[in-house]
């Protein structure tokens, strides 16, 4: 696939929001979290945004590609079988891992930025890209450590995962405000070494201050850090869409509107 298609502004469905995204102003696109849609009983309000045209990007979080555990064929069939039901142009998960030796983390583990790890994390995505019938998209993470004895920065260790693999990129600007604020890593750096010809498009979201600990937590309002993370990506490349994630408590559909016109100022300053 030469490129991706133009997807615009975007936010993430919820069962717990279907009404509010089905009545908001100016949503382009959404995206549903794979492991929460049953094949064959899409919901109704899913269904809806399909014959309205809207397009539907099934987001995975299971995959665990990053892990040593071999790769559940089962859950990248589900995922595949998903994006044929709502006819996506692609699908995506993370650079994480998030089982090992038969436990479940319950939360989206970073992976050591090392050769031998990213030596894993190639052949498993090349399994996965075998056994969909789309595009996969991968999606760096907000971490609260680094690993020791790193090899590559994070977007080295990115622009190599996509040489070796041709996947497209789903850059989380919130992920790298949180990671900048928890690790000290640059995200200017980052969006320096990643193939942004790649870009599959962008996640915005919310998070909250702990101490000196930033949480990205998807249930609070989108900081303007964030935002200009965004505009920083914008200004170097016109991303393909942008989607706010919103997980829990969940506002107004106002404020909701609010953000999503805020996301949509960010990109347009950079359009024309």
């Amino acid at each position: 696939m030469a490129g991706i298609a133009d997807l615009g502004v975007g936010i993430g469905w919820r069962s717990e929001i279907d009404l509010t995204v089905e009545r908001l102003p100016g949503v382009d696109f959404v995206e549903v979290v794979a492991e929460n849609l049953h094949l064959g009983h899409l919901p109704e309000s899913v269904t809806l945004l399909l014959e309205r045209g809207v397009p539907v990007l099934p987001h995975a979080v299971s995959l665990s590609l990053g892990g040593a555990d071999p790769v559940d064929l089962g859950r990248v069939e589900h995922l595949g079988k998903v994006a044929e039901a709502v006819g996506a142009p692609m699908v995506s998960d993370h650079v994480c891992f998030v089982r090992a030796g038969g436990l479940d983390s319950g939360h989206l583990m970073p992976v050591p930025r090392t050769r031998d790890a990213l030596d894993v994390l190639v052949a498993n995505v090349q399994l996965a890209q075998r056994n969909l019938p789309v595009p996969l998209a991968l999606e760096n993470v907000a971490a609260l450590l680094e690993w020791p004895d790193g090899e590559l920065s994070e977007g080295q260790f990115l622009a190599e995962l996509v040489e070796r693999t041709d996947c497209w990129l789903l850059v989380d600007v919130a992920n790298l405000y949180a990671n900048a604020r928890n690790i000290g890593t640059d995200p200017e750096r980052f969006l320096d070494e990643i193939p942004l010809e790649r870009l599959a498009y962008v996640h915005v979201a919310g998070g909250v201050d702990h101490g000196d600990v930033y949480h990205d937590t998807h249930a609070h309002a989108v900081l303007p850090e964030v935002l200009g993370v965004l505009d920083e990506l914008c200004s170097r490349v016109k991303p393909p869409g942008v989607l706010l994630e919103r997980d829990d408590n969940y506002p107004s559909d106002t404020e909701i509107a609010s953000e999503l016109a805020a996301i949509r100022a960010v990109v347009d300053k950079h359009r024309g």
